[in-house]
């Protein structure tokens, strides 16, 4: 399954998904590829299972989903749809710390 994350003439992204046989640890697995924008391929994307999850559910039947993000680094994802909201946890290290005043 393909699905386009976002094109623009400059900037294409593309994410790409399936579902493994059945009986395997995960429900589905990704990858996620954005050169247009300086990253060839994103290890794990948050945003692209936003769009991933209500597919899945419905295509499964299933509320609570385990992912995969098959990059080199790789990313487990557990993840629930609520209908209008999706949740997605998982492993994560601190990558920035700052504020921003608005």
């Amino acid at each position: 399954m393909l699905f386009p994350a976002g094109y623009s003439a400059a900037i294409p992204r593309l994410c790409v998904s399936f579902s493994p046989a059945r009986g395997r640890k995960y429900d589905f697995v990704s990858r996620y590829f954005a050169p247009g924008i300086g990253v060839p391929e994103d290890p794990v994307t948050g945003s692209a299972h936003c769009t991933l999850v209500p597919y899945w559910a419905e295509k499964l039947g299933k509320e609570h989903l385990r992912a995969y993000q098959l990059s080199k680094r790789g990313g487990e994802i557990f993840c629930r749809y609520q209908g209008e909201r999706v949740q997605i946890s998982g492993q994560a290290a601190l990558y920035a710390k700052g504020e921003i005043w608005l």
